[in-house]
């Protein structure tokens, strides 16, 4: 199984259009150390044909364009496209904007939680994915299914099961208990699994906290994508990015005590990469002590382009 990562960074990408913090002026002005990246979507294929896309970030078509795997095939007729299904983790405009970029009428399926696709059916700009060809398919939380494209399955199954996060922000409705209107299926993360071979890999760009039943599901795990937002909880309120912590927008922090380094030190997962990084996070810089840290820790950082087997 091939997983090619096409974006690696959170929301906005890196750099943001209208951001100047440090890391972003720095990328700008080419200063060593330091890659831009697009935001976070992985594609991955069976048999490097097929490719299912795991999220559709709004930098869709330049990633199609740099993915070579993602091109129309020669000789398959004058328009067509390896890309036969997409499967969405939340409801974020970073997670599902790029499917407006799959508009031209190619067959695909697209699925998500009932909840993710309500935010599709409740905007009618995602009705210029014609419904007559393009599939919208619920995720049923912890029951695996065969993924399918236009012509059947595609050699990939996967199991979405729900994690701790939170609906997107732009969706929050504030309510007495403070937890704005969150519910189970805002937030999934996926375990993709070579059908009939067993190789698999989890992916889960979003995540507040691990609690005990996601831990039980990682424990041992060969490969996790996990959310790596930020460094720590209060960097973009200290940068002046943003009023919020990580905490309060859905996000775990990568470091210290109740980290996601920390946290996932006993889980014994075999290889262990960060996706989804915010651009004030210093583990973008490739020379900063975060960078070193995490990396002693047995982390790695996803870039553009990364390509992984399992």
């Amino acid at each position: 199984m091939l997983i090619k990562v096409l974006g690696s960074a959170a929301g906005g990408g890196f750099p943001q259009w209208n951001c100047n913090g440090r890391n972003s002026a720095d990328v700008r002005k080419g200063t060593p150390g330091l890659v831009p990246r697009t935001q976070a979507s992985v594609a991955v294929s069976a048999d490097g044909r097929q490719w299912v896309l795991l999220n559709a970030a709004p930098d869709l078509r330049q990633q199609i364009i740099d993915t070579p795997q993602l091109h129309p095939v020669p000789g398959a007729g004058a328009r067509n496209s390896p890309i036969k299904s997409v499967v969405l983790t939340n409801g974020d405009v970073d997670a599902l904007a790029g499917l407006l970029c799959l508009r031209e009428g190619q067959p695909l399926t697209i699925y998500g939680s009932a909840r993710v696709l309500d935010v599709l059916a409740a905007n009618s700009i995602f009705d210029v994915l014609d419904a007559e060809i393009v599939r919208r398919v619920p995720m049923e939380l912890g029951r695996s299914f065969a993924v399918e494209g236009p012509s059947g399955a595609v050699g990939i199954t996967i199991e979405p099961f729900a994690v701790p996060g939170k609906i997107p922000l732009y969706l929050e409705t504030e309510d007495a208990k403070g937890n704005y209107g969150s519910q189970e299926g805002d937030t999934v993360g996926l375990k993709v699994i070579e059908s009939g071979k067993g190789h698999h890999f989890f992916f889960i760009p979003g995540c507040a906290r691990l609690d005990d039943p996601l831990r039980a599901r990682l424990k041992n795990a060969p490969l996790v994508f996990f959310d790596g937002t930020l460094y720590t909880n209060d960097e973009m309120i200290k940068q002046g990015l943003m009023d919020k912590t990580g905490e309060r927008i859905g996000h775990m922090n990568m470091s210290g005590e109740g980290g996601t380094v920390e946290q996932f030190a006993p889980l014994n997962v075999a290889r262990k990469i960060f996706i989804h990084i915010n651009n004030s996070n210093p583990v973008l810089r490739d020379d900063s002590a975060e960078r070193a840290a995490v990396e002693r820790a047995g982390w790695e950082v996803a870039y553009d382009g990364m390509e992984v087997r399992v």
